[in-house]
């Protein structure tokens, strides 16, 4: 009898002419109820409240077995015929949409869950979606390592060229380069999940990895690889011929500039002002991504009776960033002045803007034991976030040079951060997409804003030109 159609814990009861089956072998000539259970087809029988070891002289429990597994086996191809039909079905339709009354390709390819691996598949999905980025590395020419097959083609080397014989930069842009084509099927980045084993001792295994931490980890690295540069020319000199690239990059980090600082690189200005003689300190710190406090008033989740309460905003985190903070016993400054540590404040400006504004919130804080996660919902804007009110000197910026438009969102679902699951929003020809490891779904803006975002990624706004004012 199967329980709720499904083959978990399902029995099927019997009238069975049989001898009696316990050891003593005496005859007994009553019909005998026996209850077999389908996932290991083991056979009980009611009257004699005990297990049957034997079987009867025309075999009559072996044909129950025996019947009982064709049913399920019969049931299991048809669940799993269905299921593929719906498979199908919804990659089909999730493929094709419908544009001005004619339906047309969706183009995204999801990534394949390698074991606990949604953490890489959510900022992959993000990056390729930064297109200045991206172009820059599907555009790169393809390299084979050391297998004497490079002649006369155009190659590059990277420090990566080593005895590991690996490169990120190479299995980064083969990844790329499998989004977007228009594949119905998931694409497995199982090799450059072996790179970044090879390269990233910290992610090697299959638990839940911290996406933020592997974005960092991820940039830091492509970035040290690529400032081997192309057949010798060096990095500037390549970074200067691309156009959508040409500005002026101040933010190197860790030697030359390379794609990763043009695009992410930003500059703060960290002023720390001491509290007894008024010496002030200033310190300019690059950075590739900004990590915000959540602010404590707004750490407690809100009871149903608080539904009107002060929502926390995007603006409300950055400002507690930027906001002038007295630092505590535990982060006392060495005031070279007074010649010992003392009591200060610390504030930060932005010096220089990204082209791509990375923003972390830090949804994870540590107790005293335990690392937990602060889910309160985040207001963020999809559009026009204006960051001239935290610059060192907003006189300096245009009009529009301070705007950006979100491309991508990454969220984290679930409790903890050795737990829970990735998933990431962007955005890509003026639609938004949802990407869930294999599954890529149209979404809406609506959807997009709901989210509880662990990683924000925002574009900053070209400026129109003379005539497009006009």
């Amino acid at each position: 009898r199967y329980v709720n159609g499904h083959a978990k814990k399902h029995y099927e009861d019997a009238q069975i002419p049989m001898t009696n089956h316990k050891k003593t072998e005496k005859q007994d000539k009553v019909q005998h109820t026996v209850c077999m259970d389908c996932s290991s087809y083991s056979t009980y029988c009611y009257r004699c409240d005990d297990f049957v070891v034997n079987d009867t002289k025309l075999g009559l429990v072996q044909k129950v077995r025996e019947h009982l597994q064709n049913l399920e086996n019969s049931a299991f191809t048809s669940d799993r015929h269905r299921k593929r039909k719906l498979l199908e079905n919804s990659s089909l339709n999730s493929k094709l949409l419908k544009v001005n009354g004619s339906t047309t390709a969706l183009c995204a390819t999801g990534l394949r869950n390698l074991g606990n691996t949604c953490f890489m598949n959510a900022i992959l999905q993000s990056l390729s979606n930064i297109q200045q980025f991206c172009c820059y590395f599907k555009e790169l020419p393809a390299v084979e390592l050391r297998n004497g097959k490079t002649a006369g083609r155009r190659t590059y080397h990277t420090r990566s060229q080593g005895d590991n014989n690996v490169s990120l930069v190479e299995e980064f842009r083969k990844t790329l380069c499998a989004l977007w084509q228009g594949s119905q099927t998931a694409f497995s980045p199982e090799s450059l999940f072996y790179v970044v084993w090879k390269i990233m001792p910290n992610f090697r295994g299959y638990q839940q990895q911290d996406a933020h931490e592997f974005m960092r980890y991820l940039l830091d690295h492509l970035h040290l690889e690529l400032q081997g540069g192309f057949n010798g020319v060096s990095r500037s000199v390549i970074l200067q011929e691309n156009s959508s690239l040409s500005a002026s990059n101040k933010c190197c980090i860790n030697g030359a500039s390379t794609v990763v600082t043009a695009i992410f690189g930003g500059i703060l200005q960290n002023e720390v002002n001491c509290l007894i003689c008024g010496t002030e300190s200033r310190k300019f710190d690059p950075f590739l991504d900004l990590s915000l406090d959540i602010p404590s008033q707004f750490r407690n989740k809100r009871t149903k009776n608080q539904e009107n309460g002060p929502m926390c905003t995007l603006r409300d985190c950055l400002r507690s960033f930027t906001d002038l903070e007295e630092l505590d016993e535990t982060e006392l400054y060495m005031c070279h002045k007074c010649k010992k540590k003392q009591k200060s404040t610390k504030k930060f400006w932005i010096q220089k803007l990204p082209k791509v504004l990375c923003l972390h919130l830090k949804r994870f804080h540590w107790t005293a034991y335990l690392r937990n996660k602060v889910d309160t919902y985040v207001e963020f804007p999809l559009r026009g976030l204006d960051m001239k009110c935290y610059l060192l000197e907003p006189e300096n910026s245009g009009p529009e040079s301070c705007l950006y438009d979100l491309a991508a969102v990454v969220v984290h679902h679930g409790s903890g951060v050795g737990s829970g699951h990735y998933t990431a929003y962007a955005a890509h020809e003026g639609r938004w997409f949802h990407f869930n490891d294999s599954t890529v779904t149209l979404t809406d803006e609506e959807t997009v804003v709901k989210a509880k975002a662990y990683i924000l990624f925002y574009v900053e706004r070209q400026a129109k030109s003379g005539s497009d004012k006009l």
